[in-house]
C-alpha cells in the first residue's frame, strides 16, 4: 500500500490558501530584488510580510530535520552557483547576479511551497537561458501529472529536456509530498524512467522543483551545513510549484496575480490553474 497521503477536500482547500499565500510573498518581494539589496534584507521583508500582513508563519525558520542544525532564516536565497538552501545574510546582490527565492508559508497548519528565479539588473545570456530551460523543465514535469501516471514520468521529461540543452540535473535534492507536514512522501525525483516509481492518484499533493546546473551535476556542501553549491562553480537554477493531482490532471496550488504563465512549450496543453 502506498505511504503517500490522499488529501481530503478540506485539506485541499487549506492547501489552496497556503499555496496562494506562498506565491503572494514572491509577488510582494519582486520590486525589492534589485542591485544593492542584501539577501538579509529580502529575508527581513518577506518575514515581516508573512507575519504582519498574511498572518502566516515562515516554514523554514528553525526548521531542523535529522542531522541538521536549525535553519536560521525565514526564506532561502540561492545566488549564482548556489543550488539550494542559501542562507540570507550580508551578501549584496549586484548587476548580473541571479537568485532563487524559495518561500514556504504555513497558514492554519498547511504549507505552501514555491520558488522563482530573479535576475539582478541585466543577466548574461547563459543565466537567462538556464533559467528559461529550468522553468520549462518544471512545467514539462507538471504537465505529466494525472491519475494513473507515474512519478518516473515527471523525472524523465525533466531530465530529457535539461540534458537536451547540455545541462545537468541535481540528484541529491528533489521535490516532496507536502501538507500539514513540510516534507513527506513521496520523493519527486527530477530524473528517471517513464512508467516507474509510485502511481499517481487524485488527492496527492507534492512539489516539483528541478535544480538544473549549467555544468556538471556534482554538488558541494558549505560549512554552514545548509548551503549547497555546484562543485564546478557553474550556475544553477531552480523553479518550484506545489501541485495537486486532480481527477482529470493537475492543479497548480502556488499561483497568484504575479505568477509567471506556463511557457509556450506546455501552454497549449496546460489545464487551468487555481484562481
Amino acid at each position: 500500500m502506498s505511504s503517500i497521503s490522499i488529501k481530503t477536500p478540506e485539506e485541499i482547500a487549506g492547501m489552496r490558501v497556503a499555496g496562494r499565500l506562498g506565491a503572494e510573498v514572491l509577488d510582494y518581494i519582486t520590486p525589492f530584488v534589485k542591485p544593492g539589496v542584501t539577501t538579509g534584507e529580502l529575508d527581513r521583508l518577506c518575514h515581516e510580510y508573512m507575519t504582519n500582513v498574511q498572518g502566516s508563519i515562515p516554514a523554514p525558520l528553525n526548521y531542523c530535520p535529522p542531522g541538521y542544525t536549525p535553519y536560521p532564516k525565514a526564506i532561502c536565497t540561492s545566488v549564482n552557483d548556489v543550488i539550494c538552501h542559501g542562507i540570507p545574510g550580508d551578501k549584496v546582490l549586484k548587476n548580473g547576479d541571479v537568485v532563487n527565492l524559495d518561500i514556504t508559508v504555513i497558514k492554519d497548519g498547511f504549507h505552501g511551497d514555491n520558488s522563482r528565479m530573479f535576475f539582478i539588473g541585466e543577466p548574461s545570456i547563459l543565466s537567462r537561458r538556464l533559467s528559461e530551460v529550468t522553468y520549462e523543465c518544471m512545467w514539462l514535469g507538471i504537465s505529466k501529472v494525472k491519475p494513473g501516471a507515474h512519478l518516473g514520468d515527471i523525472g524523465h521529461v525533466i531530465q530529457q529536456h535539461a540534458e537536451k540543452h547540455g545541462y545537468s540535473v541535481v540528484r541529491e535534492f528533489c521535490g516532496h509530498g507536502i501538507g500539514t507536514v513540510f516534507h513527506e512522501e513521496p520523493q519527486v525525483l527530477h530524473y528517471g524512467k517513464p512508467g516507474t516509481l509510485e502511481r499517481l492518484e487524485a488527492g496527492m499533493i507534492f512539489t516539483i522543483e528541478p535544480m538544473i546546473n549549467a555544468g556538471r551535476r556534482d554538488i558541494r556542501e558549505m560549512g554552514d551545513g545548509w548551503t549547497i553549491k555546484t562543485k564546478d562553480r557553474s550556475l544553477s537554477a531552480q523553479w518550484e510549484h506545489t501541485v495537486l493531482v486532480t481527477e482529470t490532471g493537475y492543479e497548480v496550488l502556488t499561483t497568484s496575480a504575479g505568477t509567471p504563465p506556463p511557457p509556450a512549450i506546455v501552454a497549449k496543453q496546460a489545464p487551468a490553474v487555481a484562481a
